[in-house]
């Protein structure tokens, strides 16, 4: 050890921990008009627009009017969502008979029967995609919206952008569906629609859906899209594109501007 100085006052004692920012990831059961439905394992934060986004996106009801509010309630083990909505829509929801358990990396789970697999009702018309420039620009600024990424390294993201790829909203959960569901919430209160969104991850099959399912003409993913997204995507007319860098990116379905 000759010619080598440790300075004691600059080494830690094994038993001392820093303190480390972890992402909150809380089971949260969405309750519908007194019948629960659905539980997700979720961020617990913004969940008013998780419960509203997920009512849309997953065809509960078919317009934000039809979302009367909800009441949040923290429980022992997690969290529980008590939504009112409206009698014609609680019907419908009855006669889905779907309930389900959700990871926070799958949304399907708990359905009975693979005929209650639930499938975009809407076609989009085709509009070209985002160019690279507006695709770079989306990119550029994922990092300063995602303040609990930055803090703990293990959130997703999902962004409402305008067609030059300026953000209008971004939100974040432990979930990717969770993520998207947020957003699809905090953007049916606002009037600036979005050209496409923007997510950090994959593109699955229930991404796509939830996009469709919103009208929104195109989905641009930092992953890879699954063999079910893409045919999903074709058959509705959404513009997917996966493997989005700021130099480049694939386009699994759609078409770009001339």
């Amino acid at each position: 050890m000759d010619g080598i100085e440790i300075n004691p006052s600059q080494l830690q004692p094994l038993n001392e921990r820093q303190e480390e920012a972890v992402a909150q990831e809380s089971p949260v059961a969405l309750v519908y008009n007194g019948i629960s439905h659905a539980v997700l394992m979720a961020s617990p934060c913004q969940l008013d627009e998780l419960a509203l986004g997920f009512s849309l996106s997953e065809g509960i009801i078919e317009r934000p009017g039809e979302f009367y509010g909800c009441d949040i309630q923290s429980q022992d083990l997690g969290w529980e969502v008590a939504i009112d909505i409206a009698s014609s829509a609680m019907i419908k929801l009855k006669q889905r008979r779907r309930f389900l358990m959700g990871p926070s990396g799958c949304g399907l789970c708990g359905l009975d029967a693979l005929e209650n697999l639930p499938r975009p009702s809407v076609a989009i018309q085709p509009q070209p995609a985002p160019g690279m420039t507006a695709i770079r620009e989306a990119i550029s600024q994922l990092n300063s919206f995602q303040t609990i990424r930055q803090k703990t390294g293990a959130t997703h993201c999902a962004a409402a952008c305008q067609e030059d790829g300026t953000i209008l909203q971004l939100r974040e959960d432990v979930g990717r569906h969770n993520a998207l569901d947020k957003l699809i919430g905090a953007q049916a209160r606002e009037t600036a629609a979005a050209n496409f969104y923007i997510a950090s991850s994959r593109a699955s099959y229930e991404m796509v859906s939830k996009t469709i399912s919103q009208g929104v003409p195109s989905l641009v993913c930092l992953s890879a899209a699954t063999s079910l997204a893409i045919s999903t995507a074709k058959a509705h007319g959404l513009n997917l594109i996966g493997f989005a860098r700021a130099d480049k990116h694939r386009m699994y379905s759609g078409f770009h501007h001339e």
